[in-house]
């Protein structure tokens, strides 16, 4: 059944889920806090649609259809949805204020659902008055190429929510896999303390970048090294995953490494910003 799904962030993360969403038959109501947002990630999606169409994997129409079932939802004024998905910055604050905004401005019946990689659904939840319809759906980058959707319920979350998730995220072509709510989830629980022990490898001075992401890349058959990885994350959503992860568990093992909060502070954020690790065009 084709369903209402409202998205809220057009960034990367949330185009790709947008994208993902409506080429599975879905009506999506894209918003932003602005229009140049939510232009910039409409058109994040006509380029990898039109990438789709060259390579055969989708014709003109096709395209044209799953294009025309992303509405721009300029405002949250009232949003007539069946789910929500929160794909906005990794920050507490703006989770806990979108979250009680959506459950003033969606039907009492519809799932609100976060792409948080880090912070607690239940937490989440508990900003609602419908804990029970609170789940996470933490979705990879790039969600349309990336098969895996961690799905995490709060202390509250239902499992009719649980199994609504689930299918959707089985109807959208995506290997769903059950966490449980603590920080970092599975995902960044383990690959963020990694990415940190590389950049205090860096910061040390043990070996360059190039070395150090050269020996994962050559010793450890990881596909990408895991400084290049971090700037293509997002060096400033790998230290909100850190501090998440050091203020959760309280344990130093997840104290982030200085070099990163200073490449931060500097504005060097990765890919996104042009320069991190690495420098880009």
């Amino acid at each position: 059944m084709a369903l209402r799904i409202a998205v809220i962030g057009a960034g990367q993360m949330g185009a790709g889920i947008a994208q993902v969403a409506a080429q599975s038959g879905h009506t999506v109501l894209l918003h932003d806090r602005g229009d140049e947002f939510i232009a910039r990630g409409i058109a994040g999606i006509e380029k990898n649609l039109a990438r789709a169409v060259e390579k055969g994997r989708l014709d003109g129409a096709g395209r044209d259809a799953v294009l025309a079932r992303i509405l721009r939802t300029p405002t949250l004024e009232k949003l007539d949805c069946d789910l929500a998905i929160e794909a906005a910055t990794e920050a507490l604050d703006i989770k806990l204020e979108l979250f009680r905004r959506l459950d003033a401005v969606t039907p009492a019946n519809a799932i609100l659902a976060s792409n948080t990689s880090s912070i607690s659904i239940t937490m989440l939840g508990a900003a609602t008055e419908r804990a029970e319809r609170v789940i996470g759906m933490h979705f990879m980058n790039p969600v349309p190429v990336m098969a895996l959707v961690e799905i995490i319920r709060g202390i509250a979350t239902s499992q009719a929510t649980y199994d609504f998730t689930e299918k959707l995220a089985l109807e959208m072509g995506k290997t769903p896999v059950e966490v449980r709510d603590f920080p970092g989830f599975v995902s960044n629980r383990v690959l963020m303390p990694m990415i940190n022990e590389a950049i205090y490898a860096l910061f040390e001075g043990v070996g360059s970048v190039e070395a150090i992401d050269t020996v994962m890349k050559l010793g450890m058959n990881h596909p990408m090294g895991p400084l290049q990885l971090a700037d293509f994350i997002g060096l400033d959503t790998c230290l909100a995953i850190m501090e998440v992860l050091h203020g959760g568990f309280a344990d130093s093992k997840y104290r982030p490494c200085p070099l990163l909060k200073q490449y931060v502070a500097a504005g060097w954020l990765g890919k996104k910003s042009g320069r991190g690790f690495y420098t880009y065009a």
